[in-house]
């Protein structure tokens, strides 16, 4: 499986971005039994590219992506607009975040106008954003301290690009690329099992990236690895971190048991929340490590979060089986395919460019 540091880049960003679309037609389900009355025995296993919230003249013969991979390009655009200008990583972060807050309340701003993907209109649509994101970034917008407990999965499923950038000939140190993945969360989720859950899928998506033959065993290790970085980075915040510990642990126990994936999910939690989106993740990739198909299919068939569910298993494996190992199908039918590679390949150059 040795392949190149951009195929990797490629992958967990394209992968992020599948498991996100095919999750979305499904999100508000809420129960896998009507998942699969609507497509079959196994649930959704193909993208959906008819939207059925959509109106047919907006269809478009492609698997739309939600605000999960819309705040994933704005985190990558943020990452190299920062270096571009030379300020600090998670200030720049912070004001592509604000861009993509504009670009939901159909705004333009003249201080807010440095991410050239505010400019592309399927980024301008509300793909059912999260409020504690859009609560947030309205009071940072305001000049306000934003205000909240939430631990939701918002933070978690948007922070690929910087384990992504940072692992490219060492810009970052992986320590550091941790703590700027839970500071990125931070900015609006302000629980600490908002942003933990953030620093360690950075970690372990640090790791796979860089991992010439990565294996289920490595990705296992790199997972406790991580846990142990949090309990060093985050030690002002034991409860939590140790809560994490525990659903990380639960995940790669469970990936060893034999019993089904829905029995398996349902012990992990719906996702909606960040520690949860990220214990789902693991075990997907873990569980399903030699076939992305499956661990996206495992991902997103549940009655809860499923394009976060789904985003997060898709980084996460994308990143150890690159881009070219993604089965063709899923490439040809998601959205913005050419953009979202594009913005990995900047990121792997580490240099902005408009297409």
């Amino acid at each position: 499986m040795n392949t190149t540091l951009q195929d990797r880049i490629r992958g967990s960003l394209i992968g992020g971005a599948i498991g996100d679309a095919l999750g979305y037609p499904v999100e508000f389900i809420y129960s896998f039994g009507k998942i699969q009355n609507r497509y079959g025995e196994r649930g959704i296993t193909r993208l959906d590219t008819y939207q059925h919230w959509l109106s047919e003249d907006r269809q478009t013969g492609k698997a739309v992506i939600s605000d999960d991979t819309q705040m994933t390009l704005f985190t990558a655009n943020g990452i190299l607009n920062a270096k571009k200008q030379g300020i600090a990583m998670k200030y720049g972060i912070c004001l592509a975040y604000i861009e993509w807050y504009l670009t939901q309340i159909g705004k333009k701003s003249g201080k807010y106008k440095d991410c050239w993907i505010a400019n592309v209109p399927e980024l301008n649509e509300r793909r059912a954003p999260g409020n504690t994101c859009i609560t947030a970034l309205d009071a940072i917008y305001r000049g306000l301290e934003p205000v909240n407990n939430s631990k939701g999965c918002g933070g978690v499923m948007r922070i690929a690009p910087i384990p992504l950038y940072a692992a490219v000939d060492g810009r970052i140190s992986i320590e550091d690329a941790d703590r700027l993945a839970g500071d990125a969360a931070e900015i609006t989720h302000l629980h600490p099992l908002g942003f933990i859950p953030a620093a360690l899928m950075a970690h372990v998506i640090y790791r796979l990236a860089l991992d010439t033959e990565p294996t289920r065993e490595n990705m296992q290790r790199y997972i406790e690895e991580g846990v142990e970085d949090m309990r060093k980075i985050y030690s002002q915040y034991p409860d939590d971190v140790e809560y994490m510990a525990k659903l990380a642990e639960k995940a790669i126990r469970l990936a060893g048991n034999g019993k089904s994936d829905l029995e398996n999910v349902k012990l992990l939690g719906e996702g909606w929340v960040g520690e949860e989106a990220l214990a789902v993740g693991l075990y997907c990739a873990l569980k399903h490590f030699d076939s992305f198909e499956d661990a996206l299919v495992a991902s997103v068939n549940h009655g809860g979060d499923s394009d976060s569910t789904g985003a997060v298993t898709g980084n996460i494996l994308g990143a150890a089986v690159g881009y070219e190992a993604i089965p063709q199908f899923y490439k040809d039918d998601v959205e913005l395919h050419d953009l979202i590679l594009h913005m990995a390949d900047d990121l792997y150059r580490g240099e902005v460019t408009e297409m």
